[in-house]
């Protein structure tokens, strides 16, 4: 199982009140809805390995040079994330718990969750679940493995390459060169002008690629493009060129082999009995550590 970290915990936030609070005062709402989350997700589904992804770079180099609005409408002066205040303090306190714990917390400098989970999916050979609330990870999905998303925003729905095809009318491998061709507000991914989702769905299954597209576009030939679409994804051939590099998730970081073995017992027990002291989360705790059990007994 591979988690989304940034996605879920920025999910708890603002799906639980900020009148759950610490002994102290603070506000705990994300360390908790975060922690009860997981649990539900994990005794529900029983993995037997577990990863925590992070982001090392919200807004990589790389993806911002290729489209320079990307996550653009999510950046302060001098180009820190606009997130609530609130929030950073209880991502550190996350962390901790998942350090003591004895959950891998793995990210990379320069790449995004996203980008880790890609590899840690790409390299595995057996089944993976990647727990999200990004839509862009659907992307990943294969029948092979096989590699599923389970979706928060929509309750956990389980995600395959049968449900991906009946929710956008696409193979699930050809989610980002659908994100290109629609665009995705989200991520400040401004998208072909006028092509929407049903001409994006049509064009991906017609031709794969973006590549493919552009190479149909070259070839002069009309056949397989959608009534008027033509002429809308020449005007675009700059964007095409350089958008599959913000929309592909990267699948191939040289990251190490990890000890992801559900953790049995936690690694610091002191630690965490103090961590649950000082901010009150004894019951989140308790529910985590059950669910653990649970899924170690399958």
């Amino acid at each position: 199982m591979l988690l989304d970290s940034p996605a879920l915990w920025y999910r708890a936030f603002h799906g639980v009140p900020d009148s759950v609070r610490s002994p102290q005062g603070e506000p705990v709402n994300a360390v908790r809805g975060f922690l009860d989350l997981v649990a539900r997700v994990v005794k529900d589904t029983r993995p037997s390995r577990l990863v925590a992804t992070v982001d090392l770079d919200w807004r990589p180099a790389f993806r911002v040079a290729a489209v320079a609005s990307y996550k653009r409408h999510r950046t302060l002066e001098g180009g820190a994330e606009a997130e609530p205040p609130e929030l950073a303090p209880q991502v550190a306190v996350i962390l901790e718990v998942l350090e003591a714990l004895g959950v891998p917390v793995v990210g990379m400098e320069g790449y995004e969750a996203d980008d880790v989970i890609g590899t840690l999916a790409t390299r595995e050979t057996g089944a993976v679940d990647i727990v999200t609330g990004d839509r862009d990870l659907l992307q990943l999905v294969r029948d092979a493995g096989p590699v599923r998303v389970l979706y928060a925003v929509e309750k956990m729905k389980p995600y395959d390459e049968a449900a991906v095809s009946a929710k956008h009318g696409i193979p699930g491998t050809g989610y980002a060169e659908y994100a290109v061709l629609r665009g995705d507000p989200s991520d400040g991914l401004p998208g072909v002008k006028g092509v929407g989702e049903k001409t994006a769905a049509a064009l991906v299954n017609r031709f794969g690629t973006v590549e493919a597209i552009v190479a149909a576009l070259d070839s002069g030939s009309d056949d397989g493009f959608p009534a008027g679409s033509r002429a809308k994804l020449e005007a675009a051939r700059d964007y095409l060129a350089v958008a599959p590099a913000v929309s592909r998730v990267v699948c191939d970081l040289p990251l190490p082999v990890l000890d992801d073995a559900l953790p049995h017992p936690p690694r610091d027990p002191a630690r965490l009995l103090a961590l649950s002291d000082r901010w009150g989360l004894d019951s989140a705790l308790e529910r985590f550590l059950q669910a653990l059990e649970v899924a170690r007994a399958e």
